[in-house]
Protein backbone atom coordinates (compact mmCIF):
# COMPACT_ATOMS: atom_id res chain seq x y z
CA UNK A 1 0.00 0.00 0.00
CA UNK A 2 1.43 3.82 -0.98
CA UNK A 3 2.87 5.66 1.79
CA UNK A 4 1.16 8.57 0.11
CA UNK A 5 -1.93 8.15 2.11
CA UNK A 6 -2.79 8.78 5.56
CA UNK A 7 -2.97 5.15 7.74
CA UNK A 8 -6.27 4.44 9.06
CA UNK A 9 -7.12 2.08 11.49
CA UNK A 10 -9.10 -0.70 11.56
CA UNK A 11 -11.38 -3.43 14.03
CA UNK A 12 -10.45 -6.99 13.88
CA UNK A 13 -14.12 -7.35 12.35
CA UNK A 14 -12.77 -5.16 9.55
CA UNK A 15 -14.36 -1.75 10.44
CA UNK A 16 -12.52 1.58 10.39
CA UNK A 17 -12.09 2.92 13.84
CA UNK A 18 -13.60 6.42 13.65
CA UNK A 19 -12.10 9.51 15.01
CA UNK A 20 -13.33 11.90 17.92
CA UNK A 21 -16.99 13.11 16.43
CA UNK A 22 -16.69 11.43 13.57
CA UNK A 23 -19.40 9.73 12.06
CA UNK A 24 -19.72 7.41 8.57
CA UNK A 25 -22.09 8.77 5.77
CA UNK A 26 -22.35 6.87 2.55
CA UNK A 27 -19.75 4.27 1.35
CA UNK A 28 -19.42 2.70 -2.18
CA UNK A 29 -17.72 -0.60 -3.52
CA UNK A 30 -15.08 -1.64 -5.82
CA UNK A 31 -13.94 1.89 -6.01
CA UNK A 32 -10.24 2.19 -7.46
CA UNK A 33 -8.47 5.34 -6.85
CA UNK A 34 -6.24 6.41 -9.49
CA UNK A 35 -3.80 9.65 -9.45
CA UNK A 36 -3.62 11.55 -12.57
CA UNK A 37 0.30 11.40 -11.85
CA UNK A 38 1.55 8.22 -11.46
CA UNK A 39 4.68 8.95 -10.45
CA UNK A 40 3.70 9.93 -6.79
CA UNK A 41 1.77 7.07 -5.58
CA UNK A 42 0.84 3.60 -6.47
CA UNK A 43 -3.30 2.89 -7.84
CA UNK A 44 -5.27 1.76 -5.32
CA UNK A 45 -7.55 -0.96 -6.89
CA UNK A 46 -11.09 -2.19 -6.11
CA UNK A 47 -11.39 -1.24 -2.64
CA UNK A 48 -14.69 0.02 -0.15
CA UNK A 49 -14.51 3.60 -0.60
CA UNK A 50 -16.15 4.98 2.93
CA UNK A 51 -17.01 8.52 3.38
CA UNK A 52 -17.19 10.02 6.56
CA UNK A 53 -17.33 13.52 8.12
CA UNK A 54 -13.58 14.02 8.47
CA UNK A 55 -12.16 11.38 6.44
CA UNK A 56 -12.37 9.51 2.69
CA UNK A 57 -11.18 5.98 3.83
CA UNK A 58 -10.13 2.91 1.83
CA UNK A 59 -10.19 -0.31 2.82
CA UNK A 60 -9.45 -3.61 0.79
CA UNK A 61 -12.70 -5.07 -0.15
CA UNK A 62 -12.40 -9.00 0.11
CA UNK A 63 -15.25 -11.42 1.43
CA UNK A 64 -12.81 -14.15 2.29
CA UNK A 65 -10.77 -12.12 4.64
CA UNK A 66 -10.45 -9.16 7.11
CA UNK A 67 -8.22 -5.79 6.02
CA UNK A 68 -5.65 -5.14 8.78
CA UNK A 69 -5.11 -1.71 7.35
CA UNK A 70 -6.72 0.93 5.37
CA UNK A 71 -5.62 4.18 3.89
CA UNK A 72 -7.55 7.60 4.30
CA UNK A 73 -7.90 11.35 2.91
CA UNK A 74 -8.30 13.83 5.46
CA UNK A 75 -11.46 16.27 3.58
CA UNK A 76 -9.01 18.84 4.75
CA UNK A 77 -6.29 18.03 2.55
CA UNK A 78 -9.45 18.05 -0.22
CA UNK A 79 -9.05 21.76 -2.03
CA UNK A 80 -11.82 21.19 -4.69
CA UNK A 81 -14.08 18.93 -6.00
CA UNK A 82 -14.65 18.69 -9.66
CA UNK A 83 -18.55 18.93 -10.79
CA UNK A 84 -19.71 15.48 -12.57
CA UNK A 85 -20.19 16.37 -16.42
CA UNK A 86 -22.50 14.03 -18.32
CA UNK A 87 -21.84 13.31 -21.65
CA UNK A 88 -21.69 11.00 -24.19
CA UNK A 89 -18.01 9.24 -23.72
CA UNK A 90 -19.17 8.93 -19.53
CA UNK A 91 -22.26 6.52 -20.88
CA UNK A 92 -19.56 3.76 -22.00
CA UNK A 93 -17.47 3.77 -18.60
CA UNK A 94 -17.78 3.57 -14.76
CA UNK A 95 -18.77 6.58 -13.16
CA UNK A 96 -15.46 8.67 -12.20
CA UNK A 97 -15.76 11.17 -9.13
CA UNK A 98 -12.58 13.70 -9.20
CA UNK A 99 -10.78 15.95 -6.29
CA UNK A 100 -7.76 17.88 -5.52
CA UNK A 101 -5.78 16.76 -3.03
CA UNK A 102 -3.17 19.10 -1.27
CA UNK A 103 0.32 17.19 -1.08
CA UNK A 104 3.10 18.33 1.69
CA UNK A 105 6.90 18.66 0.62
CA UNK A 106 7.19 15.02 1.90
CA UNK A 107 4.99 13.54 -0.93
CA UNK A 108 3.02 12.77 1.24
CA UNK A 109 -0.91 13.82 1.73
CA UNK A 110 -1.75 16.68 3.78
CA UNK A 111 -2.83 15.19 7.14
CA UNK A 112 -3.87 18.29 9.58
CA UNK A 113 -3.79 15.98 12.69
CA UNK A 114 -0.26 14.74 12.14
CA UNK A 115 0.97 17.96 10.96
CA UNK A 116 2.12 16.61 7.70
CA UNK A 117 3.10 19.67 5.64
CA UNK A 118 0.32 23.04 5.36
CA UNK A 119 -2.96 23.62 3.54
CA UNK A 120 -1.33 26.79 1.85
CA UNK A 121 2.52 27.01 2.41
CA UNK A 122 4.93 27.37 -0.65
CA UNK A 123 6.02 23.68 -0.49
CA UNK A 124 2.56 22.36 -0.98
CA UNK A 125 1.01 21.59 -4.10
CA UNK A 126 -1.61 19.80 -5.49
CA UNK A 127 -2.83 16.53 -7.22
CA UNK A 128 -6.13 15.19 -9.09
CA UNK A 129 -7.05 11.78 -7.50
CA UNK A 130 -9.64 10.24 -9.71
CA UNK A 131 -12.24 7.47 -8.09
CA UNK A 132 -13.50 4.87 -10.60
CA UNK A 133 -16.77 3.44 -9.04
CA UNK A 134 -16.93 0.30 -10.79
CA UNK A 135 -19.58 -1.40 -8.35
CA UNK A 136 -22.97 -1.03 -8.48
CA UNK A 137 -23.80 2.19 -6.42
CA UNK A 138 -25.07 5.51 -5.96
CA UNK A 139 -22.36 7.77 -7.38
CA UNK A 140 -24.81 10.67 -7.43
CA UNK A 141 -25.80 10.25 -3.91
CA UNK A 142 -22.29 9.89 -2.88
CA UNK A 143 -20.83 12.89 -4.45
CA UNK A 144 -23.90 14.97 -2.97
CA UNK A 145 -23.00 13.68 0.67
CA UNK A 146 -19.28 14.04 -0.54
CA UNK A 147 -20.02 18.21 -1.26
CA UNK A 148 -22.03 18.60 1.78
CA UNK A 149 -19.33 16.57 4.32
CA UNK A 150 -16.48 18.76 2.50
CA UNK A 151 -18.54 21.88 3.25
CA UNK A 152 -19.42 21.30 6.63
CA UNK A 153 -15.84 21.02 7.92
CA UNK A 154 -16.51 19.56 10.35
CA UNK A 155 -13.12 18.45 11.53
CA UNK A 156 -12.20 21.61 12.61
CA UNK A 157 -14.66 22.22 15.54
CA UNK A 158 -16.38 19.87 17.77
CA UNK A 159 -19.10 21.99 18.19
CA UNK A 160 -21.42 23.08 15.39
CA UNK A 161 -23.49 26.00 15.98
CA UNK A 162 -26.15 26.36 13.14
CA UNK A 163 -26.38 30.10 12.36
CA UNK A 164 -29.74 30.57 10.19
CA UNK A 165 -29.85 33.07 7.20
CA UNK A 166 -32.51 34.92 9.57
CA UNK A 167 -32.33 38.06 7.45
CA UNK A 168 -35.52 38.83 5.97
CA UNK A 169 -36.49 39.25 1.97
CA UNK A 170 -36.72 43.23 2.38
CA UNK A 171 -39.91 43.68 0.78
CA UNK A 172 -42.50 43.45 4.07
CA UNK A 173 -45.11 45.39 3.69
CA UNK A 174 -47.62 46.06 6.98
CA UNK A 175 -50.53 44.60 6.41
CA UNK A 176 -52.51 46.68 9.47
CA UNK A 177 -56.22 46.66 9.32
CA UNK A 178 -56.76 50.68 8.94
CA UNK A 179 -53.82 51.77 6.50
CA UNK A 180 -55.67 52.76 3.59
CA UNK A 181 -53.88 52.98 0.36
CA UNK A 182 -50.38 53.21 1.28
CA UNK A 183 -48.92 51.14 3.69
CA UNK A 184 -46.88 52.47 6.60
CA UNK A 185 -43.54 52.68 4.80
CA UNK A 186 -45.40 55.25 2.24
CA UNK A 187 -45.25 52.33 -0.53
CA UNK A 188 -48.58 51.99 -2.66
CA UNK A 189 -50.54 49.15 -0.87
CA UNK A 190 -51.30 46.27 -3.46
CA UNK A 191 -54.90 45.79 -4.48
CA UNK A 192 -57.65 43.36 -6.58
CA UNK A 193 -56.24 40.29 -7.49
CA UNK A 194 -52.40 41.38 -7.01
CA UNK A 195 -53.66 42.58 -3.44
CA UNK A 196 -54.52 38.44 -3.26
CA UNK A 197 -51.40 36.92 -4.72
CA UNK A 198 -49.11 39.44 -2.64
CA UNK A 199 -51.10 38.13 0.52
CA UNK A 200 -50.62 34.40 -0.09
CA UNK A 201 -46.89 34.65 -1.29
CA UNK A 202 -46.16 36.41 2.68
CA UNK A 203 -47.69 33.95 4.02
CA UNK A 204 -46.29 31.06 2.20
CA UNK A 205 -42.83 32.75 3.01
CA UNK A 206 -43.98 33.43 6.53
CA UNK A 207 -44.90 29.28 6.74
CA UNK A 208 -41.16 28.83 5.24
CA UNK A 209 -39.43 30.78 7.66
CA UNK A 210 -40.88 28.98 10.54
CA UNK A 211 -40.44 25.31 9.17
CA UNK A 212 -36.75 26.62 8.65
CA UNK A 213 -36.21 27.59 12.67
CA UNK A 214 -37.75 24.71 13.27
CA UNK A 215 -35.78 22.80 11.68
CA UNK A 216 -32.49 24.81 12.67
CA UNK A 217 -33.91 23.82 16.67
CA UNK A 218 -34.26 20.13 15.30
CA UNK A 219 -30.28 20.10 14.09
CA UNK A 220 -28.70 21.74 17.62
CA UNK A 221 -30.95 19.34 19.13
CA UNK A 222 -29.29 16.58 17.27
CA UNK A 223 -25.89 18.06 17.54
CA UNK A 224 -26.26 18.04 21.57
CA UNK A 225 -27.54 14.48 21.12
CA UNK A 226 -24.57 13.44 19.58
CA UNK A 227 -22.14 15.61 21.96
CA UNK A 228 -23.90 13.53 24.69
CA UNK A 229 -22.76 10.00 23.01
CA UNK A 230 -19.73 11.34 22.89
CA UNK A 231 -19.50 11.95 26.10
CA UNK A 232 -20.97 8.87 27.71
CA UNK A 233 -18.40 6.90 25.24
CA UNK A 234 -15.91 8.70 26.41
CA UNK A 235 -17.13 7.66 29.68
CA UNK A 236 -17.11 4.38 29.30
CA UNK A 237 -14.17 3.62 27.49
CA UNK A 238 -12.74 5.50 30.92
CA UNK A 239 -14.41 3.30 33.27
CA UNK A 240 -13.49 -0.07 31.17
CA UNK A 241 -9.78 0.96 31.39
CA UNK A 242 -9.90 1.69 34.86
CA UNK A 243 -11.61 -1.20 36.17
CA UNK A 244 -8.49 -3.77 34.58
CA UNK A 245 -6.26 -1.60 36.36
CA UNK A 246 -7.58 -1.87 39.53
CA UNK A 247 -6.31 -3.49 42.50
CA UNK A 248 -7.85 -6.28 44.74
CA UNK A 249 -8.36 -3.84 47.48
CA UNK A 250 -11.58 -2.03 46.29
CA UNK A 251 -14.90 -2.67 48.26
CA UNK A 252 -17.46 -4.77 46.76
CA UNK A 253 -19.63 -1.68 46.92
CA UNK A 254 -17.65 0.44 44.66
CA UNK A 255 -17.42 -2.30 42.46
CA UNK A 256 -21.31 -2.51 41.75
CA UNK A 257 -21.80 0.87 41.16
CA UNK A 258 -18.79 1.26 38.56
CA UNK A 259 -20.26 -1.86 36.97
CA UNK A 260 -24.03 -0.10 37.00
CA UNK A 261 -22.55 2.83 35.85
CA UNK A 262 -20.86 0.67 32.84
CA UNK A 263 -24.23 -1.06 32.00
CA UNK A 264 -25.82 2.24 31.72
CA UNK A 265 -23.42 3.74 29.27
CA UNK A 266 -22.78 0.80 27.54
CA UNK A 267 -26.69 1.01 26.25
CA UNK A 268 -26.03 4.97 25.43
CA UNK A 269 -25.56 4.43 21.50
CA UNK A 270 -24.03 3.29 18.32
CA UNK A 271 -22.08 6.77 17.38
CA UNK A 272 -22.20 5.74 13.76
CA UNK A 273 -24.44 2.56 13.10
CA UNK A 274 -24.87 1.22 9.62
CA UNK A 275 -27.89 2.00 8.07
CA UNK A 276 -29.12 0.66 4.56
CA UNK A 277 -29.03 4.91 3.27
CA UNK A 278 -25.67 4.69 4.12
CA UNK A 279 -24.28 1.40 3.20
CA UNK A 280 -26.65 0.62 0.39
CA UNK A 281 -26.06 -2.76 -1.37
CA UNK A 282 -23.25 -3.46 1.06
CA UNK A 283 -25.54 -2.92 4.47
CA UNK A 284 -25.67 -6.80 5.62
CA UNK A 285 -21.86 -6.89 5.08
CA UNK A 286 -21.51 -3.96 7.17
CA UNK A 287 -23.86 -5.00 9.80
CA UNK A 288 -22.39 -7.84 10.07
CA UNK A 289 -19.20 -6.14 11.08
CA UNK A 290 -20.28 -3.67 12.96
CA UNK A 291 -22.42 -6.29 15.04
CA UNK A 292 -18.95 -8.20 15.42
CA UNK A 293 -17.44 -5.38 17.11
CA UNK A 294 -19.89 -4.16 19.45
CA UNK A 295 -20.61 -7.71 20.95
CA UNK A 296 -17.17 -7.96 21.81
CA UNK A 297 -17.38 -6.46 25.25
CA UNK A 298 -21.01 -8.20 26.13
CA UNK A 299 -19.30 -11.73 25.38
CA UNK A 300 -16.07 -10.40 28.00
CA UNK A 301 -18.86 -9.73 30.27
CA UNK A 302 -21.02 -12.79 29.70
CA UNK A 303 -18.23 -15.22 29.85
CA UNK A 304 -17.75 -15.98 26.20
CA UNK A 305 -21.24 -16.46 25.19
CA UNK A 306 -24.52 -14.63 25.16
CA UNK A 307 -27.70 -15.45 24.15
CA UNK A 308 -29.05 -14.20 20.46
CA UNK A 309 -31.80 -13.01 21.43
CA UNK A 310 -30.03 -10.78 24.33
CA UNK A 311 -27.86 -9.57 21.37
CA UNK A 312 -30.45 -8.23 19.97
CA UNK A 313 -31.96 -6.59 22.09
CA UNK A 314 -28.53 -5.07 22.76
CA UNK A 315 -27.54 -3.80 19.68
CA UNK A 316 -31.02 -2.30 19.48
CA UNK A 317 -30.70 -0.41 22.31
CA UNK A 318 -27.73 0.69 21.28
CA UNK A 319 -28.85 2.29 17.63
CA UNK A 320 -31.10 4.35 19.37
CA UNK A 321 -34.13 5.36 16.02
CA UNK A 322 -31.83 3.25 13.77
CA UNK A 323 -33.48 -0.21 14.45
CA UNK A 324 -33.06 -3.51 12.99
CA UNK A 325 -35.56 -6.30 12.05
CA UNK A 326 -34.50 -9.47 13.31
CA UNK A 327 -33.93 -11.47 10.30
CA UNK A 328 -31.75 -8.55 9.66
CA UNK A 329 -29.82 -9.60 12.60
CA UNK A 330 -29.66 -13.01 11.60
CA UNK A 331 -28.44 -12.39 8.19
CA UNK A 332 -25.54 -10.29 9.83
CA UNK A 333 -24.48 -13.11 12.03
CA UNK A 334 -24.63 -15.71 9.28
CA UNK A 335 -21.96 -13.73 7.50
CA UNK A 336 -19.45 -14.03 10.31
CA UNK A 337 -18.39 -17.42 8.25
CA UNK A 338 -17.46 -15.44 5.56
CA UNK A 339 -15.14 -12.72 7.27
CA UNK A 340 -12.13 -13.30 9.15
CA UNK A 341 -13.86 -12.34 13.09
CA UNK A 342 -13.27 -13.50 16.02
CA UNK A 343 -16.96 -14.24 16.74
CA UNK A 344 -19.26 -17.15 15.32
CA UNK A 345 -23.20 -18.12 16.04
CA UNK A 346 -23.75 -21.16 17.24
CA UNK A 347 -26.84 -23.01 17.15
CA UNK A 348 -27.45 -26.30 20.10
CA UNK A 349 -29.14 -29.18 19.45
CA UNK A 350 -32.49 -28.15 21.02
CA UNK A 351 -32.74 -24.92 18.46
CA UNK A 352 -31.06 -22.58 21.22
CA UNK A 353 -29.11 -19.68 19.06
CA UNK A 354 -26.01 -17.78 21.13
CA UNK A 355 -23.08 -15.45 19.77
CA UNK A 356 -19.32 -17.03 20.93
CA UNK A 357 -15.83 -16.20 20.87
CA UNK A 358 -14.15 -18.54 18.69
CA UNK A 359 -11.70 -18.78 21.54
CA UNK A 360 -15.07 -20.19 23.61
CA UNK A 361 -13.59 -23.99 25.08
CA UNK A 362 -16.44 -26.29 25.30
CA UNK A 363 -14.31 -28.40 27.09
CA UNK A 364 -13.25 -25.63 30.01
CA UNK A 365 -16.86 -25.45 30.62
CA UNK A 366 -16.63 -29.64 30.80
CA UNK A 367 -14.15 -29.52 33.21
CA UNK A 368 -15.89 -27.24 35.79
CA UNK A 369 -19.01 -28.45 35.37
CA UNK A 370 -17.50 -31.77 35.65
CA UNK A 371 -16.03 -30.34 39.24
CA UNK A 372 -18.85 -29.19 40.44
CA UNK A 373 -20.91 -32.49 39.73
CA UNK A 374 -18.32 -34.34 41.56
CA UNK A 375 -18.65 -32.66 45.35
CA UNK A 376 -20.04 -34.93 47.70
CA UNK A 377 -23.24 -32.86 47.89
CA UNK A 378 -23.44 -32.69 44.16
CA UNK A 379 -22.63 -36.86 44.09
CA UNK A 380 -25.95 -37.26 46.73
CA UNK A 381 -28.73 -34.72 44.88
CA UNK A 382 -27.30 -33.95 41.56
CA UNK A 383 -27.08 -30.45 40.39
CA UNK A 384 -29.63 -28.20 38.32
CA UNK A 385 -29.72 -25.96 35.61
CA UNK A 386 -29.24 -22.98 38.43
CA UNK A 387 -26.31 -24.35 40.44
CA UNK A 388 -24.47 -24.95 36.92
CA UNK A 389 -25.71 -21.32 35.95
CA UNK A 390 -24.00 -19.71 39.61
CA UNK A 391 -20.92 -21.76 38.63
CA UNK A 392 -20.44 -20.66 35.21
CA UNK A 393 -21.66 -17.11 35.67
CA UNK A 394 -23.84 -17.24 33.51
CA UNK A 395 -28.03 -17.59 32.52
CA UNK A 396 -29.67 -20.70 33.95
CA UNK A 397 -31.25 -20.92 30.07
CA UNK A 398 -27.90 -21.03 29.15
CA UNK A 399 -26.42 -23.48 32.12
CA UNK A 400 -29.31 -25.99 30.80
CA UNK A 401 -27.60 -25.81 27.39
CA UNK A 402 -24.28 -26.70 28.54
CA UNK A 403 -25.74 -29.38 30.54
CA UNK A 404 -27.52 -31.06 27.77
CA UNK A 405 -24.56 -30.79 25.65
CA UNK A 406 -22.73 -32.46 28.31
CA UNK A 407 -25.00 -34.87 28.38
CA UNK A 408 -24.77 -35.69 24.83
CA UNK A 409 -21.25 -35.99 25.44
CA UNK A 410 -21.84 -39.19 28.02
CA UNK A 411 -20.04 -36.80 30.56
CA UNK A 412 -23.32 -36.29 33.02
CA UNK A 413 -27.02 -38.71 33.42
CA UNK A 414 -30.52 -36.59 33.49
CA UNK A 415 -32.99 -37.05 36.39
CA UNK A 416 -36.55 -35.75 35.13
CA UNK A 417 -38.78 -35.13 38.36
CA UNK A 418 -41.99 -33.23 39.35
CA UNK A 419 -39.14 -30.69 40.54
CA UNK A 420 -37.35 -30.38 37.34
CA UNK A 421 -34.26 -31.82 35.82
CA UNK A 422 -31.44 -33.34 38.06
CA UNK A 423 -28.21 -33.76 35.88
CA UNK A 424 -25.57 -36.25 37.93
CA UNK A 425 -22.14 -37.74 36.82
CA UNK A 426 -22.36 -40.71 34.71
CA UNK A 427 -21.38 -43.70 36.57
CA UNK A 428 -21.81 -45.76 33.15
CA UNK A 429 -18.83 -45.99 31.59
CA UNK A 430 -16.92 -47.51 34.90
CA UNK A 431 -19.66 -50.67 35.04
CA UNK A 432 -17.91 -53.71 34.01
CA UNK A 433 -20.83 -55.29 31.82
CA UNK A 434 -19.21 -59.11 32.36
CA UNK A 435 -19.12 -57.85 36.05
CA UNK A 436 -21.71 -55.84 36.83
CA UNK A 437 -21.02 -56.40 41.25
CA UNK A 438 -17.41 -55.69 40.98
CA UNK A 439 -16.98 -52.16 42.34
CA UNK A 440 -13.18 -50.63 41.76
CA UNK A 441 -11.51 -49.07 44.90
CA UNK A 442 -10.86 -45.89 42.94
CA UNK A 443 -13.13 -43.72 40.04
CA UNK A 444 -15.77 -42.35 40.05
CA UNK A 445 -17.96 -45.08 41.08
CA UNK A 446 -16.45 -45.61 44.44
CA UNK A 447 -16.72 -42.16 45.30
CA UNK A 448 -20.22 -41.72 44.59
CA UNK A 449 -20.93 -45.09 47.04
CA UNK A 450 -19.08 -43.55 49.42
CA UNK A 451 -20.82 -40.18 49.07
CA UNK A 452 -24.19 -41.98 49.34
CA UNK A 453 -23.48 -44.53 52.59
CA UNK A 454 -22.59 -41.87 54.85
CA UNK A 455 -26.21 -40.22 54.40
CA UNK A 456 -27.80 -43.76 54.39
CA UNK A 457 -29.54 -43.06 51.45
CA UNK A 458 -30.51 -46.57 49.89
CA UNK A 459 -31.39 -47.15 46.72
CA UNK A 460 -33.32 -44.44 44.73
CA UNK A 461 -35.85 -44.66 42.27
CA UNK A 462 -34.65 -42.98 39.51
CA UNK A 463 -34.92 -42.56 35.51
CA UNK A 464 -31.66 -41.91 33.73
CA UNK A 465 -31.51 -40.50 30.64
Amino acid sequence: MSNFFSKAEVTSSGRPVLLHNEVECHLLSAVDLEPEDHRHFSLLKSGLLILTTHRLIWLLSSSASTPTSASAIPLAAISHIFSSKKSLKSVFHSPRIRFQVLVSSDGRVFDPSSGSGSSSGSGSRSVVVTAVIRGKGDCDGFLVKFWDSWRARVWETTKISSSGSGSASGSGVATGIGGGLYSSDGSVRMVGVAGILRKEQEMWESTDKSLQDAFQDLNALMSKAKEMVMLAEKMRQKLLSGTSSQTSGTNDEDMGSKEEMQDWLLSVGIISPVTKESAGALYHQQLSRQLADFVRIPLERAGGMINLIDAYCLFNRARGTELISPDDMLQACSLWEKFDVPVMLRKFDSGVMVIQNKSHSDEEVFARIKSLVTKPEALRTGISPTDAAMTLGIAPAMAKEHLLTAESKGLLCRDISPDGFRFYINLFPEIDPCNMYFVKDYGICSTWIKAVSTTGIGERSSTFR
